[in-house]
């Protein structure tokens, strides 16, 4: 039951920072470049969650970018479920305490997002100035997600530390 409740708990989460990542980042953006809060909670569901929670995590992350910016549908959400499943793979290390994993992989993971966006969609078109792109695009938004995930991603660890305590208390009962 705990499972569900935290599914729908990261699910509104997505859902939120796509709002905020849509509306009010837009505006806070600095010299046109905005945090990526989708990265921030897909990569934090995949690290706490597992490879499954962290694909599915990613797919609708994704889904959302399709649907409102995309120009294909299935682009982002394949992009992001490979980050979210990937992340997942470090779920067995996962450390509550410690804070610069999960920094070091949201980090990683918006240079990696970075680097196949600007694969798909501009060097497969012929735009081959890829320093001007890395300085001034991809570098920009990985340092402001890296800022923002040290604000949100203790909000995520606490929502999933509130709920997993319950659940571990739970079957603890049991025993």
């Amino acid at each position: 039951m705990r499972k569900k409740i935290l599914s729908v708990l990261f699910l509104f989460i997505m859902f939120f920072c796509f709002l905020l990542q849509c509306t009010m980042f837009k505006k806070l953006s600095f010299g046109g470049i905005s945090p990526n809060l989708l990265i921030i909670t897909t990569t934090s569901v995949g690290f706490m969650r597992g490879e499954k929670q962290g694909l599915t995590a990613g797919f609708i992350s994704g889904l959302f970018i399709d649907i409102f910016y995309g120009d294909v549908i299935g682009l982002y959400a394949l992009i992001y479920m490979y980050i979210g499943y990937l992340n997942g793979k470090f779920s067995r290390i996962f450390y509550p305490e410690d804070i610069k994993l999960p920094l070091a992989l949201i980090a990683l993971s918006d240079l990696s997002y970075g680097m196949v966006c600007y694969i798909v969609l501009f060097l497969l078109r012929g735009r081959l100035n890829f320093p001007y792109f890395f300085l001034r695009i991809i570098l920009p938004e990985a340092v402001y997600t890296i800022v923002m995930s040290i604000i949100l991603y203790p909000v995520l660890l606490y929502c999933y530390k509130k709920l997993n305590v319950d659940e571990n208390r739970s079957e603890t009962d049991f025993v």
